[in-house]
């Protein structure tokens, strides 16, 4: 969600900051709202009332591509959300705009795991605002807080110790727990390189579907060079093969049924030994 307020400048990089707090310690509980969750679009930071307006593109559109990537590259047993409302403090209720938090339901409270990774899109907002809320985030508990910058892209980092947002080199990555493998930050301000950062994602984590791809490629070359090898052996012994035989074995994908012709290719006198039944 975009929001509009006043300007605040960048500081110089400085090193990331852990939270000082332990999640749920001393705070209400994460879903103990200020204001109605999906009811309004009223959130609120540090006691003040603010509107979540609707966002334009290009906010809209980066907005889609980062949990495009981070639904991607998510640990087992994390979960992925946007605009997941969250009790930050007593006088803060919002939420942002995408964020990394663990599956199932904490102990210690009884619902829902704070967030571990959060971040903001930040476009028609300013510095400010976007600070305002990394500081109160921060001080619930959120272990790492990011700000996607659209008008000049760039990914920051906020660092509790500096109190300002640290621009991360666009060919680093972004090492946590919260996630399976490496986040390039260059798949977060590239929407051509988001394809490929999801794409490596999956493969590193083993998706079904892409093994059962890979599985079939695999298979599929396998044939192509048994059936290949069936063909060959028989013009090295001089055996005719008609168009028709030839099409057919080439164009059969069964690996038992080509094993059984290779070895009959090995012995037969004609090309109509091979296929027979």
């Amino acid at each position: 969600m975009d929001e509009k307020r006043s300007g605040y400048s960048l500081k110089a990089p400085g090193p990331a900051g852990v939270s000082l707090h332990l999640p749920g310690r001393g705070f209400p509980r994460v879903d103990d709202h200020l204001v109605m969750p999906e009811v309004t679009r009223d959130e609120v930071v540090g006691g003040r009332r603010v509107v979540a307006w609707p966002a334009e593109s290009p906010h809209a559109t980066q907005h889609s591509d980062l949990s495009y990537v981070l639904r991607a590259h998510v640990a087992p047993g994390y979960l992925t959300a946007v605009d997941l409302l969250t009790r930050h403090g007593e006088r803060s209720d919002f939420a942002s705009d995408a964020c990394v938090y663990k599956q199932g339901v904490d102990p210690a409270t009884g619902v829902r795991h704070l967030e571990e990774i959060a971040f903001e899109v930040v476009s028609g907002q300013s510095v400010q605002d976007v600070t305002e809320k990394a500081v109160e985030m921060h001080r619930r508990g959120v272990r790492r807080i990011f700000a996607v910058f659209v008008k000049r892209p760039r990914l920051c980092e906020w660092s509790p110790a500096s109190r300002s947002w640290c621009s991360l080199e666009a060919g680093s990555y972004i090492e946590d727990p919260c996630l399976a493998v490496p986040l390039a930050v260059a798949a977060l301000l590239d929407a051509a390189l988001a394809d490929n950062a999801v794409a490596e994602a999956l493969i590193a984590k083993g998706n079904p579907a892409i093994r059962n791809l890979e599985a079939a490629a695999g298979a599929k070359g396998r044939a192509e060079g048994i059936a290949e090898s069936i063909v060959t052996l028989l013009e090295v012994r001089g055996i005719p093969v008609s168009e028709a035989q030839r099409e057919e074995i080439l164009r059969c994908s069964d690996l038992d049924r080509l094993g059984r012709w290779l070895r009959r290719a090995a012995l037969a006198s004609s090309a109509d030994e091979i296929t027979a039944p």
